[in-house]
């Protein structure tokens, strides 16, 4: 018997899908794909990655022998020209006919162009495929200043890209009154738009571009309100048309507004055509993700294998990070009262915008927005989905629960085996389940060989490896947490064996314990083990390399390629004399100059090679590093305590600098923060602190595992009425158990809600010494004390160290000339860094 013939026009991610899983359920179909670009099927997710150095192979979805291993023939750089589907057969540019059985259009969707005066124009682009980001990036080169038209999801994307060329001086133009339309409300788009224009970008909402102004380049765009916006090059990603002109030509019936009218069953209006992905127009509506895409490509798989499976439209719930800007939303975002209460939480300060709206009888989450901070999406989107009830605050999904712990209902456990993990690829729960617990899937690369999940957009690996651990977990494995493929231990056992085994420097540690060269994962994760147990210089031969960037270059790079320098100030206590020298310091090398929440002075714009004399004057005045680069102690603030405010209870100020001068310099998996308040009246927001302590009639009271940032989180009291000296053991201790225990790049926050026993457990061993291990932990945090040392020093007075602070080795004192400035508010504020020749 023939096999049945199966063409299918279009090899994007959705039409290499559709091969993929229609060949994982049966080889019984002769299947020929064709594409028009000369490229196999490759990532369009993760296009942007194309500038930041992954190369087209890189976001190849499969090997140049995949379509060959598969039987499957593969015809590039070949357009389709025609159709007769009463002779059921394909006529190609190429000059040959196929015939089929079966036909399949896959032919995505290609960018809109809206109908603007000039737009053939040199130096007009659309933001589409590989060729034109090669197109973009040649001519990007000689461009200064650009524009973006379309201020969604692609846009936003675009706008990225060209920020990832150079092209600092860059604005994005919206029709609409707000960015992401179909995506966030007015408040979230408001909150996007100000972290937007913190990154230099330019943001014109309410814009109508009426024309592209300039001879045969652009020079201008002109809008309907006869303002001009000068640019050298335009980016138009104002959204997209479903690719249907060869449907619409051979008679298959298309929708009013464009795409391909589909079935349930993918079927169009002629029995043996089916269309899938962005040209396919379901129940009205045209689904531009890649997760839609590839459920349709799973309905029509399953179906021409006698299945029967039928699409019921797609939840368009979407996390995407925007030029580095986590912007998500789930379920029904839009909805409003009267039909449901909503919540939200907002800090302008940090630039974290969150609203749920919930059911009104307060039982069910509906949906929600999340602006620069979407670590709870998963979880929220899973509790929206499958109408899990809600706690009895359902503010604490937001905030996190009274007392640190998880709230009711929420986490994996509270999800149903039905639950969709990965959309992507359409798996649940209880496939991610199974797959550990009857397959023998036991780290995330066998589940992600096993069931495909997170290897789409890779959102969901998240909660791939918290259910993987859980599901070790209850069939009681012991769950081996290795840092990476090149050791096969977990940080608490690695940090251990290079104690016992005296190892002082990375390569010895890779030597002796690892395998292979190493990867950006375990090198300044070392580092950091090396570090916390012995507090030697971080640059010394051996590690340098292997530090974090800041690490590496004892300061914090900043987005336009100069640094920052932060000398400690202990408690935010000053000498005049220090702040004149600050000021003259920051005169003298023209930097921006900042007062931090943590009473601290930052100066920023320095360039590289200005680091060491900038230091060396610093130091010569009594400054020492504030280590505001490091995984570390970052500062102790204080309030002004008993020493003059009259409510006072004790001096907080000394005793901020007392503790601040103990803890300076010690490496961590975290930085880590603290504070002390005089008064009850919390002046210092000690509560908020990794820990953090408060004056009390009878001593201090000693608070732990705060947080602040993106994700708040009050600090637990540990002990109360403490004397100085064992308030001062008492944390001896609880950063000896952190810097033990903690995951890598984890919090105090964090690792106590993932502890077993909570507060009440930290409580018992750092208070009452239930692991027998106190007196082990402040013999080892007095060594670490008594081998401290200013790192800023050190590099100052060693030449070797010193050497590697400038732009050029062929000439040393000159600065990098792709750094620029721009002036704001009487000081000098980052222009443009041009990022490929910094990398």
């Amino acid at each position: 018997m023939k096999e049945p013939q199966i063409i299918i026009i279009g090899n994007g991610m959705v039409g290499y899908k559709f091969c993929e899983k229609l060949r994982a359920k049966s080889a019984a179909f002769k299947l020929t794909v064709f594409g028009e670009e000369s490229r196999r099927a490759y990532d369009r997710v993760h296009l942007s990655e194309y500038f930041n150095g992954k190369t087209a192979e890189d976001l190849s979805l499969c090997s140049p022998e995949w379509y060959d291993e598969q039987n499957i023939s593969l015809y590039l750089n070949t357009q389709i020209l025609e159709i007769d589907r009463e002779k059921k057969t394909v006529y190609a540019a190429n000059g040959l006919s196929y015939a089929y059985d079966y036909l399949v259009f896959a032919t995505g969707s290609g960018a809109f162009v809206p109908n603007i005066a000039g737009v053939e124009k040199d130096g007009v682009f659309v933001y589409r495929t590989i060729e034109d980001l090669d197109l973009i990036s040649d001519y990007a080169k000689k461009a200064k200043t650009a524009a973006v038209i379309g201020g969604g999801l692609l846009g936003l994307e675009a706008a990225k890209a060209l920020i990832d060329l150079g092209i600092g001086n860059t604005s994005i133009v919206e029709f609409a009154p707000r960015l992401m339309p179909r995506q966030i409300d007015a408040a979230g788009s408001d909150m996007l738009n100000a972290k937007l224009q913190d990154l230099g970008l330019q943001i014109l909402l309410n814009k109508n571009t009426s024309s592209i102004e300039g001879e045969k380049q652009i020079t201008a765009l002109k809008f309907s309100d006869d303002t001009l916006l000068e640019t050298d090059m335009l980016v138009i990603s104002a959204g997209i048309k479903p690719r249907d002109e060869l449907a619409k030509a051979c008679g298959i019936a298309v929708g009013p507004r464009g795409g391909i009218l589909v079935d349930d069953k993918m079927q169009t209006s002629d029995p043996a055509v089916f269309a899938i992905g962005e040209c396919a127009l379901y129940d009205g509506m045209i689904y531009g993700l890649i997760a839609p895409g590839y459920e349709m490509a799973e309905v029509l798989a399953a179906n021409l294998c006698e299945s029967n499976k039928s699409f019921q439209g797609f939840d368009m719930s979407t996390k995407l990070k925007l030029i580095g800007i986590d912007v998500a939303s789930f379920g029904d975002h839009f909805i409003d009262t009267p039909a449901c209460r909503t919540i939200i939480f907002e800090d302008k300060h940090k630039g974290v915008y969150k609203r749920i709206n919930i059911s009104n009888d307060g039982q069910y989450l509906l949906g929600g927005i999340l602006i620069g901070d979407a670590t709870a999406y998963n979880l929220l989107l899973q509790t929206s989905s499958n109408r899990i009830a809600l706690p009895e605050h359902p503010e604490e999904i937001l905030l996190g629960a009274r007392g640190g712990s998880e709230p009711a209902g929420a986490g994996i456990t509270g999800l149903p085996d039905s639950a969709l993990i990965c959309s992507c690829e359409g798996i649940t729960k209880g496939d991610i389940c199974s797959a550990v617990s009857t397959g023998g899937c036991e780290n995330l690369d066998d589940i992600k060989k096993c069931t495909k999940a997170g290897t789409g957009c890779g959102g969901c690996v998240p909660m791939l490896k918290d259910l993987m651990a859980y599901t070790l977990k209850s069939q009681g494995k012991y769950i081996k947490n290795v840092i990476c493929e090149h050791f096969n231990y977990s940080r608490q056992e690695l940090m251990d064996l290079i104690h016992i085994h005296q190892l002082k420097s990375y390569d010895e540690v890779l030597d002796a314990l690892g395998k292979n060269d190493g990867c950006e994962v375990c090198k300044p994760l070392v580092s950091s083990l090396l570090a916390s147990l012995w507090n030697e210089m971080i640059l010394k031969k051996g590690n340098d390399v292997a530090q974090d960037s800041n690490d590496r270059f004892l300061a914090n790079i900043q987005k336009g390629g100069s640094y920052s320098v932060v000398p400690r100030i202990p408690g935010g206590e000053i000498t005049p004399d220090k702040l004149i020298v600050i000021g003259e310091v920051a005169k003298k090398y023209n930097l921006y100059t900042k007062i931090t929440g943590g009473q601290r002075i930052d100066l920023f714009g320095a360039h590289l090679n200005d680091l060491p004399v900038i230091w060396e004057e610093l130091i010569a005045a009594g400054f020492e590093s504030g280590h505001a680069y490091g995984k570390g102690l970052r500062t102790v603030k204080s309030c002004v305590g008993s020493t003059w405010c009259r409510f006072g209870l004790h001096d907080s100020v000394s005793f901020a600098i007392r503790i601040e001068e103990r803890y300076r310099g010690i490496r961590a998996p975290h930085k880590f923060k603290s504070a002390v308040s005089g008064c009850i009246r919390e002046c210092a927001e000690a509560q908020s602190k990794d820990f953090g302590i408060i004056a009390t009639e009878k001593g201090w009271n000693l608070y732990v595992c705060g947080n602040g940032g993106s994700k708040p989180q009050h600090a637990l009291l540990l002990a109360t009425d403490l004397d100085s000296e064992t308030c001062i053991q008492y944390i001896d201790r609880f950063l000896m158990f952190y810097i033990r225990t903690a995951d890598p790049l984890t919090r105090t926050a964090t690792w106590l809600n993932k502890m077993e026993g909570g507060i009440d457990y930290l409580r018992n061993v750092i208070v009452n010494d239930s692991l027998g291990m106190a007196a082990a932990w402040e013999t080892e945090i007095e060594k670490l004390i008594s081998n401290y040392h200013c790192e800023w020093k050190e590099a100052v007075e060693n030449p070797a160290i010193r050497k590697r602070f400038s732009h050029f080795v062929n000439a040393p004192e000159e600065k990098d000339p792709s750094i620029a400035f721009t002036e704001m508010r009487g000081q000098k504020r980052t222009a443009e860094w041009n990022v490929t020749q910094k990398l």
